[in-house]
C-alpha cells in the first residue's frame, strides 16, 4: 500500500518481528482478522477486508479530514486500551495492534451514527435529483439510499416546510460554478485546490451552520486544476460551466481516452452522446496522472466541433478554387501532383507534432517508399541540427522499461533539475507529480529559468536565474550538484541555445544522473519513434548507417532506402522557396508556430505542390492544391508515447464517417504512386510496428551544433518567452468559458525597467511591434523581458522576434 493511502509513512522495524512483517499490525474488522501496516487509516484497513464504508470528505490522494462524519464507525473497548466511548471518524483513525472495529454492517450503533450524520446532511439538501447535473453518479444520492432512513423526520411543524436557500449559481470561476444549496461541506474542493494543485482561491467562510465554501472578492478559482474539484465533489454542488444542464449521467457512454494536449500521456474518460463528446473525465491511472487532470485535457474538446471543421477531400480547380471531391479522386490527383513534383526537385514532408505514433509512421514510409526521400520533420518549432542528434542517439527507444526516467522517479528522486521546462504551462501532470513529492519532502526542484514563476514557487524551486542563451554555463555550474538519485529534464526550448543539450547530458551521464527530454506537444515523442526526422528512421535505425536501412528495407519489401540525411523543417523551407523542392506534404502545421513564419508562409506559397492535411479550415489548407480532412482523436485509435517513453494506446470513441485517419489517405496516395504502403487501418500499422520493432544495431548518430544566438539587433533587451498552458492554440477553440481562464497577457520586466517604462510598453524587435500592459518581476534576470508566447495577436514568432533574440522597449514610464 502506498504511503498516501496508508495515511503516513512506516516506523522502522520493531525488534522481534522479522522484516517482513515488522510494520505489520492485525485488527478484527466485522469479525474478520487482517494484517495491514501500522498507522494504515481503519477506512482503508476496512477496504482491504472487502469491507465498504460509506464516506464523502474522504479521498485517497487528499490528507485525512474528518469533516463529514460519514464514516463512523464502533471502536469498542477489547479489554486491551484500544477502544473508544463513542463512534469514530475511520477515514482519520489508525489502527493499532489488536483493534477491534465494527461498522455499520455488524454494529448498531455505528448504523444508528451514520444514519444521523446523513440525515443531517440532508436537512437542508434540496433534493433536486431531477436536475441535478450529478444525478446518477452522486455518491450522496447512493448512500442516502443503502445507509440513509427509509423515511425523513423534517417537518414542516418544525421549520415551516423551508429549507436554506441561497443565491446560486455561483462563479467560482468561468469554468466551475458553485450551488451552495448542495454543499455539505466535505472540504475535497479546498484541499485539492491547496494540497494538489497549490492554487489556494478557495476556502471555507463563515463558522457554524453558515459555514460554506466561498472565494474572495474580485479573486476567482483561477487555476490551471481547477475541472478536478468538479469530478471529485461527491454532491452537485460543484459543476462545470460548459457541461451544465446538457446531459444526464445515465444517457452517456464512456470510452477510455489519453489526453491530445501535451506529452504527459493523461489517462481520460471521453463521455458522449449521439457522435458527440459531451464532456471528459480524468481517468484514474496511478503509474501517469493518478486521479487529476489539466483544464486544458478536461475541457479543451470542442475544437472537434468547429463549424469549419473538414468534412471531405478538396482539390483545386483549373480556375483556382477548392471544390469538393471524392476520396478516390483526391488521391489521384494528390499522386500525380506528388511525382511531378518529385520529378522537378523533391518532396518535403512537414508532419507537425499532434500525430499519433501510427500516423507518423505512415507519414515516414510514405515519405522513404513513395517520395523516395528523408526529407522530413515532426519539428515545427525552433529547433536545430544538435537536437535532432540528440533525439536520435539519446530519446529514441528510451522508456520506463529499460532505464528511462518515469513518474515514479521524480517522487523518488532526492533532486529534480528542470532546463527549459516550466512544468505547469508546458507538462501540468508533471508539474503536478513533482509538487506532491516536494510536499512529502522527498524532491528538491532546481530550475534554469529567467525568472521564479508561479508554478516554480509552487514547487518551492531553487531558481538558478539565467537570461535565455546563458544555459549552457548555468548548466557546467550545477555540474558538481549532480549524483546518481538526481533527475534532470529538459525542455524543447533548449534547441536553439547552442551546446546546451549536450552540456545537459555530459554532465548528467559524468554524475550519474538520468536525464529526459520532455516536448510540449502529444505526438513529438512518438515521432522520433517512428521516423519522423531527416536522420532517423523508424525504429530509431540511423539513416546513414548501411545495416539499419537494409534491415527497415527487407521489413519493407523495397529493395532500397534513401541514404543521405534529408533536410530539417528550416532547410525544407528555404528549399522550398528557393525552388529547390518542387513540393511539400504538410500536416496540422500552424505557420505562426514555426521558427520563421513569413519564410513558411512564403514556402507554401512558392510550393510547385500542395497536399495538406488537416482537422479545419486554415491558411494552409487555403493555398493546397488537395486537402484531405483528418479525424480528431476521438474518431480514430491510435497510440501516443508519452515523455517517459511509454506506450499509451487508445480506441476510436466515435465512428464518423467524414474524416480518415492519415495513414488511410497515406496508403491510397501511395498505391496511386504505384508504391503500396501495405497498410490501410490503424490495426494493420500496429501489427507491422511491432514486426519492424527497434533497432538493435550500431544506433551511433554523428553529433552536431546548430541553433542560433538569436541576436536580431546589436542591443536591447534579450528576449524570454514560452507556451502557457491556456492560450490562443487552436486546439483550445470553442470552449469561451476555458479560454477565459487565461493569464493575463503582460510583459514582465525587471522593476528598474518597469520604473522607467511601464505600465504599458511597446517592444520591437526583427518581425515587428507589440504593445502590452507591463508589470514588475522582482527577481527577473537584468536585460530580460518575458513575455506569453500564443496569448496575443500571432504570436511572439510572427509578430516580434524569436525566442532569445534582442528587442527594444519604449514606454512612458509610471
Amino acid at each position: 500500500m502506498s504511503e498516501q493511502a496508508s495515511g503516513g509513512k512506516s516506523p522502522a522495524a520493531t525488534p522481534g518481528k522479522s522484516p517482513e512483517r515488522a510494520d505489520l499490525v492485525t485488527v478484527t474488522i466485522d469479525g474478520v482478522e487482517v494484517n495491514v501496516p501500522k498507522d494504515t487509516l481503519v477506512i482503508r484497513a476496512a477496504e482491504q477486508a472487502g469491507i465498504q464504508v460509506p464516506r464523502f470528505c474522504d479521498h485517497p490522494l487528499l490528507a485525512p479530514v474528518g469533516a463529514c462524519r460519514q464514516c463512523l464507525v464502533d471502536v469498542p473497548d477489547a479489554g486491551n486500551g484500544r477502544g473508544f466511548p463513542k463512534p469514530q471518524a475511520s477515514c482519520t483513525l489508525p489502527v493499532a495492534e489488536g483493534m477491534v472495529v465494527s461498522t455499520q454492517l455488524t454494529s448498531a450503533v455505528a448504523d444508528k451514527a451514520q444514519q444521523g450524520v446523513m440525515e443531517l446532511l440532508l436537512i437542508n439538501h434540496p433534493l433536486d435529483c431531477p436536475v441535478c447535473d450529478k444525478g446518477g453518479e452522486c455518491p450522496l444520492q447512493n448512500q442516502a439510499m443503502s445507509n440513509g432512513q427509509g423515511e425523513s423526520r423534517f417537518s414542516d411543524a418544525r421549520n415551516h416546510g423551508t429549507k436554506r436557500t441561497f443565491p446560486k449559481p455561483i462563479n467560482l470561476s468561468p469554468t466551475v460554478l458553485l450551488d451552495r444549496e448542495r454543499c455539505i461541506v466535505c472540504q475535497r474542493c479546498t484541499r485539492f485546490a491547496a494540497e494538489i494543485a497549490g492554487d489556494p482561491f478557495i476556502a471555507l467562510v463563515e463558522r457554524g451552520a453558515q459555514q460554506q465554501i466561498g472565494i474572495a472578492e474580485d479573486a476567482p478559482f483561477l487555476s490551471y486544476f481547477s475541472g478536478n474539484v468538479i469530478q471529485i465533489c461527491p454532491v452537485g454542488a460543484l459543476t462545470s460551466e460548459e457541461y451544465r444542464f446538457r446531459s444526464r449521467p445515465f444517457d452517456l457512454v464512456s470510452s477510455p481516452g489519453v489526453a491530445e494536449h501535451d506529452a504527459c500521456g493523461a489517462a481520460i474518460r471521453v463521455d458522449h452522446r449521439r457522435g458527440k463528446v459531451m464532456r471528459r473525465m480524468a481517468g484514474d491511472d496511478p503509474d501517469v496522472n493518478e486521479e487529476w487532470i489539466t483544464d486544458k485535457d478536461r475541457f479543451g474538446f470542442a475544437y472537434a466541433h468547429e463549424a469549419d471543421r473538414l468534412t471531405y477531400p478538396q482539390v483545386r480547380d483549373d480556375d483556382g478554387s477548392l471544390r469538393p471531391a471524392s476520396w478516390p479522386e483526391a488521391f489521384t490527383v494528390a499522386a500525380r501532383g506528388l511525382a511531378a513534383a518529385r520529378e522537378a526537385g523533391g518532396v518535403g514532408v512537414l508532419t507537425g507534432g499532434r500525430l499519433t505514433v501510427e500516423d507518423a509512421y505512415a507519414y515516414s514510409k510514405f515519405a522513404r517508399v513513395a517520395l523516395g526521400t528523408n526529407d522530413i520533420d515532426f519539428r515545427a518549432r525552433p529547433h536545430s541540427a544538435e537536437e535532432a542528434a540528440f533525439l536520435a542517439q539519446h530519446v529514441a527507444l528510451s522508456g520506463p522499461g529499460d532505464g528511462g526516467v518515469s513518474y515514479a522517479d521524480l517522487e523518488s528522486a532526492s533532486k529534480v533539475v528542470l532546463i527549459g521546462l516550466e512544468p505547469e504551462d508546458e507538462a501540468g501532470t508533471i508539474f503536478l507529480r513533482l509538487r506532491k513529492s516536494v510536499l512529502a519532502g522527498g524532491t528538491e526542484v532546481v530550475a534554469v529559468s529567467p525568472f521564479t514563476t508561479r508554478g516554480l514557487a509552487k514547487l518551492s524551486a531553487r531558481v538558478v536565474l539565467t537570461a535565455p542563451g546563458d544555459e549552457t554555463a548555468a548548466i557546467a555550474d550545477l555540474a558538481d550538484e549532480l549524483d546518481g538519485d538526481t533527475v534532470v529534464l529538459v525542455g524543447e526550448r533548449l534547441a536553439v541555445v547552442p551546446g546546451a543539450l549536450g552540456k545537459a547530458l555530459e554532465v548528467a551521464e559524468a554524475a550519474g544522473a538520468r536525464l529526459a527530454w520532455v516536448p510540449r506537444r502529444a505526438g513529438d515523442r512518438g515521432a522520433v519513434e517512428a521516423g519522423c526526422l531527416p536522420i532517423l528512421l523508424p525504429g530509431g535505425r540511423p539513416v546513414t548507417v548501411d545495416e539499419a536501412r537494409v534491415d527497415l528495407a527487407a521489413a519493407w519489401g523495397v529493395e532500397t532506402l534513401p541514404e543521405e540525411p534529408g533536410r530539417d523543417a528550416d532547410a525544407i523551407v528555404e528549399a522550398l522557396v528557393t525552388g529547390d523542392l518542387g513540393g511539400l506534404v504538410i500536416a496540422g502545421v500552424d505557420p505562426d508556430d514555426t521558427p520563421d513564419p513569413q519564410a513558411t508562409r512564403d514556402a507554401i506559397a512558392a510550393a510547385g505542390f500542395v497536399v495538406a492535411f488537416d482537422l479545419r479550415d486554415s491558411e494552409v489548407t487555403d493555398q493546397a492544391d488537395v486537402v484531405f480532412p483528418v479525424a480528431p482523436v476521438t474518431d480514430k485509435a491510435g497510440t501516443f508515447v508519452n515523455w517517459e517513453g511509454r506506450v499509451r494506446p487508445f480506441e476510436a470513441a466515435l465512428q464518423n464517417p467524414a474524416s480518415l485517419p492519415e495513414l488511410r489517405a497515406l496508403s491510397g496516395i501511395a498505391a496511386e504512386l504505384g508504391a503500396p504502403l501495405g497498410f490501410r487501418t490503424v490495426e494493420e500499422v500496429r501489427a507491422e510496428l511491432a514486426a519492424v520493432g527497434p533497432w538493435e544495431g550500431d544506433g551511433t548518430v554523428d553529433p552536431a551544433v546548430g541553433g542560433t544566438e538569436g541576436d536580431a539587433v546589436a542591443d536591447g533587451l534579450r528576449l524570454a518567452t514560452w507556451k502557457q498552458s491556456i492560450d490562443n492554440a487552436a486546439m483550445l477553440d470553442g470552449d469561451k468559458y476555458l479560454r477565459a481562464t487565461a493569464r493575463p497577457v503582460v510583459a514582465l520586466l525587471p522593476p528598474d525597467l518597469y520604473d522607467a517604462h511601464g505600465p504599458t510598453v511597446t517592444l520591437t524587435g526583427d518581425r515587428g511591434s507589440v504593445t502590452l500592459p507591463a508589470e514588475p518581476c522582482p527577481d527577473l534576470v537584468e536585460g530580460v523581458v518575458w513575455v506569453p508566447a500564443n496569448s496575443f495577436g500571432a504570436g511572439v514568432l510572427a509578430d516580434l522576434a524569436s525566442p532569445g533574440s534582442r528587442v527594444t522597449i519604449e514606454g512612458g514610464g509610471r
